[in-house]
Parts: structure tokens; sequence; C-alpha cells
């Protein structure tokens, strides 16, 4: 089983499966520059984002957008964490971090105590729903990538942007226009060794 990155060439294609063909070269661009989504393009994102599966209609998740002069206090802000963190360290590169996109979307889980539905279900779903903004930014024409570390996990940053002591940094998603047009998405895996059938036990 070889999973497919681009439709083939000449080929007519129902809407939806044009839609897949587009999802098969979402990739993380770089670098990223204006222009950014318009405000109805963020709309439109962040209603897919909403229909992400999410056990219990609890909706956990919270997006936080930080563009213009707010990617300059953000970079201050990781600035001052990674001084905490380590004084020793180069701080100043983590200022670079905040400003390698116009735009950048703060992933939270927003965790509820609920009797069926525990956190790790609520952390899985704020994922889902950020993988649902992602592939929407990219299919009205942005490059989005998703990034981590230790800003992500750092109570100064947390305090900083705000969080509520039952809410999880996930990471940002950078948000801009692809500079590298030529750009194309890395050879895919073949998904065959992720995927397997169960027919019972021992079968």
């Amino acid at each position: 089983m070889t999973l497919a990155t681009a439709p083939t060439a000449g080929a007519t294609h129902s809407p939806r499966a044009h839609a897949l063909d587009l999802l098969l070269t979402r990739h993380s661009p770089w670098p990223l520059a204006e222009p950014i989504p318009s405000e109805t393009e963020l709309q439109r994102a962040f209603a897919a984002a909403m229909c992400a599966p999410d056990h219990g209609a609890l909706r956990p998740w919270r997006f936080v957008l930080i563009r213009g002069a707010a990617r300059e206090r953000l970079g201050d802000l990781f600035v001052q964490a990674a001084r905490l963190r380590d004084p020793a360290d180069d701080a100043e590169r983590f200022r670079r971090k905040a400003l390698v996109a116009p735009l950048l979307v703060a992933v939270v889980a927003h965790v509820q105590p609920h009797p069926k539905v525990p956190e790790i279900e609520q952390t899985v779903a704020t994922g889902a729903a950020a993988m649902n903004l992602l592939n929407a930014l990219h299919l009205q024409g942005y490059g989005c990538f998703w990034v981590s570390g230790p800003n992500a996990y750092d109570a100064t940053v947390h305090a900083g942007l705000g969080l509520a002591g039952n809410e999880r940094l996930l990471g940002f998603v950078y948000v801009g226009t692809p500079q590298n047009t030529g750009q194309r998405p890395a050879e895919r895996a073949d998904p065959a060794p992720h995927v397997r059938e169960w027919r019972g036990p021992g079968a």
C-alpha cells in the first residue's frame, strides 16, 4: 500500500476527491511571510476546527492569536522564560522563534473535570481541532507548521499568555504565505507498516 502525494495529471475528480488530493500535499513549508489569512479565511479555518471529534461535546480547545507587535512581546516572554530555565543559555535565540511567521496561534487544551471524558481525551480532541485548523488553512493556500519545544511547557510562558491552571499549551501553529513556492512535501512513508487488522484474540 503506497500513499499518493499528488493528483494524477489530467484526471477528473469530484470535489471531495480533489480536496483529498490537496490534503495529500500538506507539509510544513519554510519560510513563511505576509500575507496572512483574512478575517473571513480565519473564521472558516476556526469553523473547521470546531468540527473535530469531541467526546461529550466539551469543546476543550482554545486558540490564542498572536500577530503584529504582539509577536515582539511574545519574543520578550520567550527570552524571559529561557533565562529563568537556564541563565547560561543563549536566551536571545528564543526571541527569533516568535518572529519567524507573521501569525502564531497558540493551541490550548482547556481541560474540564468530567466523569466520562478524561484529560487524555480532551487533549487529543484539542489536537484534532488544531489539525483541522492546519488543514483548513492549507486548503485556502496558506502554509502552516506546528512547533512545541520548551516554550510550550514553560510556566512563565503559560502565565504570560494568561492560561488558567487547568489549561495545557500544546504548542504554536505558525501561519503565513510560503515563500519557497518550489518546495514540495518530503516523500511520504508507506502507511502499511503503521496499519494492521485485528481478527480476534490470538488470531
